[in-house]
């Protein structure tokens, strides 16, 4: 559409200028009885003239060219004689100069309303800055900019000024700035030491404390920069001061917060070990220094492999990269026993927890070592001690079955010295018929000593110390290996024994000889129980209990527990025998809860109490025994 209107403004140019040319003709033609061939041109340089202002240069020249050919025609004869052509001549000359002439007073004025209109542009610019350096001066938060003459007076007061300071504009300009040092300050000369280091350096920056109107003081950063125009002299100076009493204040905190953590890490036992997403030591704790023998300087920047040993080593920045990928959390959060490696090469068995934070953008991960050595020592230790407890507890029960023993093999060992004398008898005065007796005599002597020989290496297999080792074995056979030693003696006592195996409780998960001393520890603490009483009634029974365990039960007639010490039955030390020494039930409960059940004791509703204990069902076995 401005295309459109451009090329109608041409034409509209050129016609009008056609247009005056014809009307200047007209003019002429309507004079030509009055001047002849005399000024064929009088009216046209007028028109030249008026098309020059009204249009552009092209129109004017196109005008002129065809004023010439008027003029030529109002020559007549006269167009061919000399005159005729001076006067064409000088008509051309004189057009084609007001057409020169009136094209550049046109630029001129143009160049001039140009420069007129980006000088306003300019002046307007530079009004918006002043105004926008004003509202930024005047709307800064906690920062006083005022001006002062080279004797130090104020001659320019901005808001922030007086937001910050307290003083109105009137109140201060024309007198000396060192009305806002404290009054120590001004005491030693300090406002004058200030303007002078500023005039001799240019600008000083410093901290130091200023005082409100109310006499309040706060902590400052002054900056005070001498103000020289361009011959050298000085005009005067700008300080701008800022409030920093808050950060100054929240700085301290940070860093006595700072110190305060230091002090903690740096006294706790557990190792910190700090990694970026790299896997690489941000942070190493004093107690990480002492733990693996690096200092920190040293340390910082590796990657924390280093501190580890294989596989851990090789694999921890693919563990990195697919929780980084995935965010399945192995370790974060969780923790986890690992071995970790020293500077000089050594491994140990540490325990790792690791938190996940985010830093400026960077996530981070914090590492908690603990030294696990001492730990794992003292739990041997434990086991050693244990283990030695559990034997000789084994020894003092047999021990105290000594006796009962004693007649037990006795009868086996009197039944063979009287088998073997009785066939010594036969054969001192052998007859044919005598050999059959003598035969079945030396077999019952044979199965009498195999007997001794069983019920001693039972004896010798359950007092042996040896290594604990769980195996999978049938509850019920267990069970009965176990009473033949617990009874021994009981039916002299009046005991009556039950059993109540379920053949769905068959085999379990057990150290065989350990389980056994549980059942015969129960089982002559049973006996020992109803020594005085009516009923001696024994009950041993196995139950299916909680998924993947096995109940025993071991219940008894006496009088019971007294409800004062049942809560501590299975405390060592604590027995309901004068003569004992209370470490049976103490080693019951060891023994079970090491192997992953728990024991516990109830009252029996018929009187007496009810001893259960749990074992694990062994994977496969259900089943009957």
């Amino acid at each position: 559409m401005s295309w459109i209107s451009a090329r109608n403004r041409t034409w509209l140019h050129y016609g009008g200028a056609l247009a005056l040319v014809l009307l200047a003709a007209l003019v002429r033609w309507l004079f030509a009885p009055i001047l002849g061939t005399a000024s064929p041109f009088l009216f046209f340089g007028l028109a030249i003239l008026v098309i020059a202002f009204w249009t552009s240069t092209w129109p004017a020249i196109a005008a002129t060219f065809v004023a010439m050919l008027f003029g030529l025609v109002f020559l007549g004869e006269r167009a061919a004689r000399a005159d005729g052509l001076i006067a064409v001549a000088t008509f051309t000359v004189n057009a084609g100069a007001i057409v020169a002439l009136v094209t550049a007073m046109k630029r001129s004025r143009g160049r001039a309303w140009a420069s007129d209109l980006h000088a306003r542009e300019r002046s307007a610019a530079a009004s918006g800055a002043i105004e926008e350096l004003n509202l930024l001066v005047d709307g800064a938060q906690g920062v006083a900019l005022y001006i002062l003459d080279p004797k130090g007076n104020v001659a320019i007061w901005n808001k922030g000024a007086e937001r910050l300071m307290g003083w109105r504009g009137s109140d201060v300009v024309g007198r000396n700035a060192a009305m806002f040092y404290p009054a120590d300050a001004i005491a030693e000369d300090k406002p004058e030491r200030d303007l002078a280091a500023a005039r001799s350096a240019g600008r000083i920056e410093e901290e130091g404390w200023r005082a409100h109107r109310d006499g309040t003081e706060f902590l400052a950063h002054v900056s005070i920069t001498a103000l020289y125009d361009t011959g050298g002299a000085l005009r005067g100076f700008a300080e701008i001061v800022r409030d920093i009493t808050d950060q100054r204040a929240a700085e301290t905190a940070i860093k006595a917060n700072e110190d305060h953590l230091r002090s903690i890490l740096s006294t706790v036992p557990d190792a910190m070990v700090v990694i970026d997403d790299k896997g690489r030591i941000l942070s190493f704790s004093r107690a990480a220094e002492r733990l693996f023998g690096y200092a920190e300087a040293e340390i910082v920047g590796n990657k924390v492999n280093r501190l580890m040993s294989s596989p851990d080593e090789e694999r921890h920045d693919d563990y990195l990269a697919r929780y980084l990928r995935t965010g399945e959390r192995r370790v974060i959060g969780i923790g986890r026993v690992v071995v970790a490696r020293r500077k000089d090469g050594t491994t140990f068995p540490v325990e790792l927890s690791v938190g996940e934070a985010e830093a400026q953008g960077q996530r981070i991960f914090t590492g908690f070592v603990r030294d696990l050595t001492e730990r794992h020592e003292a739990e041997e230790k434990l086991q050693a001690l244990q283990s030695e407890l559990i034997h000789v507890s084994r020894v003092s029960a047999m021990g105290t079955m000594a006796s009962t023993l004693a007649h037990e093999l006795n009868q086996p060992i009197t039944a063979v010295n009287n088998y073997m004398e009785a066939a010594r008898d036969l054969l001192d005065k052998p007859e044919p018929g005598d050999l059959p007796v003598v035969r079945d005599a030396l077999d019952e002597a044979a199965k009498q000593s195999m007997r001794a020989g069983e019920i001693i290496r039972r004896l010798r297999d359950f007092v042996a110390r040896g290594e604990v080792a769980r195996t999978a074995e049938k509850l019920p056979e267990l069970i009965e290996e176990a009473a033949e030693f617990a009874l021994i003696g009981a039916r002299e006592k009046g005991v009556l024994p039950c059993f109540d195996l379920d053949p769905m409780a068959g085999a379990v998960l057990v150290d065989r000889v350990q389980i056994q001393q549980v059942l015969i520890n129960l089982i002559r603490n049973a006996i020992d129980a109803m020594n005085h009483g009516e009923r001696r009634e024994l009950l041993i029974a196995t139950a299916a209990g909680q998924p993947g365990f096995v109940r025993v039960t071991v219940a008894d007639t006496g009088p019971g527990i007294a409800p004062a010490i049942a809560d501590q039955l299975f405390t060592a030390f604590i027995s309901t025998k004068n003569e004992g020494m209370g470490l049976g039930l103490s080693i019951c409960r060891t023994i079970v809860e090491a192997h992953g059940g728990k024991i516990w004791v109830e009252p029996n509703e018929d009187g007496g109490s009810r001893f259960h204990f749990t074992v694990q069902r062994a994977k496969g076995g259900r089943h009957g025994g």
